[in-house]
């Protein structure tokens, strides 16, 4: 069985599912090298408007698989370094994908499938969904995930959730930033189409400059060079000919270019 589904579908919508749901989706190292070359390839495909990130079964990811686990222990730790690594190059490469991603969360979500979600732009959870940084139970720490996760629900929070791998829902997720919205379960595939048919109204290339502004202004103090620089970029957007195309159709009352003649 194939671990990773990839679908295209209408308007440059890409789909990526995990399929391991005799495992719950849960990592193991030939997963993570199909979703890294996966998010590299997606990223440099100009075809592609935007990617949506799901599973197959009764959850999201139940994080580390557990053959996978009892592998590890049994390595050296240049072994383990390596595995560790390769998961981190791939969180990179889905967090910096330079293309709207949208996390469909159903389920268990726990360890690195908390990371994916957060990694995501958006992430829409079912209310059946649970979460979990279960890494201490198991004397570990949520290392490689850890850069995203205090992203989306900040330092406060990831301070009592790290240490106390307590399990929590949907609604506790999106009171503290892990989810943007939680629908009934049965809706969650409709939700995510919604969120679809949003995104691919605006402006592809405006979306990439967009989340790059995010990660700018994350890693940078606003200082006079800082807003020089954001002035420098919406200068840019404003003379592309998609800020030309954007504003002249928002001036003559249609549809831009980018929009989908038939479709969302």
């Amino acid at each position: 069985m194939t671990a990773l589904l990839e679908r295209r579908e209408p308007h440059g919508v890409h789909r990526l599912t995990l399929n391991r749901p005799e495992r719950h989706n849960a990592f193991d190292d030939a997963l993570i090298a199909e979703l890294d070359a996966a998010f590299h390839r997606i990223g440099a495909d100009p075809e592609v408007r935007l990617v949506v990130l799901d599973g197959n079964g009764a959850s999201f990811s139940a994080g580390a698989d557990l053959d996978w686990m009892r592998r590890a222990a049994t390595q050296s730790e240049a072994e383990n370094a390596a595995d560790a690594t390769a998961m981190a190059r791939m969180l990179h490469a889905l967090d910096r994908l330079p293309r709207p991603t949208v996390a469909l969360v159903q389920g268990a979500a726990y360890g690195g499938g908390v990371g994916l979600a957060a990694c995501c732009d958006i992430a829409i959870g079912a209310e059946s969904a649970r979460f979990c940084l279960s890494e201490v139970k198991l004397g570990l720490t949520p290392s490689t995930i850890s850069p995203y996760v205090i992203a989306a629900i900040g330092a406060r929070q990831a301070r009592r959730y790290f240490l106390t791998a307590e399990v929590f829902g949907a609604t506790r997720a999106q009171e503290i930033g892990l989810l943007h919205q939680v629908v009934p379960e049965a809706e969650l595939q409709a939700a995510g189409a919604e969120m679809v048919a949003t995104l691919l109204r605006n402006a592809p290339g405006a979306q990439a400059d967009a989340k790059a502004l995010v990660f700018l202004a994350e890693a940078r103090a606003v200082d006079d060079a800082y807003t020089e620089e954001t002035g420098r970029r919406i200068a840019a957007r404003r003379a592309s000919a998609e800020g030309r195309e954007g504003i002249a159709a928002f001036l003559s009352r249609r549809k831009p270019a980018w929009v989908p003649e038939h479709g969302p």
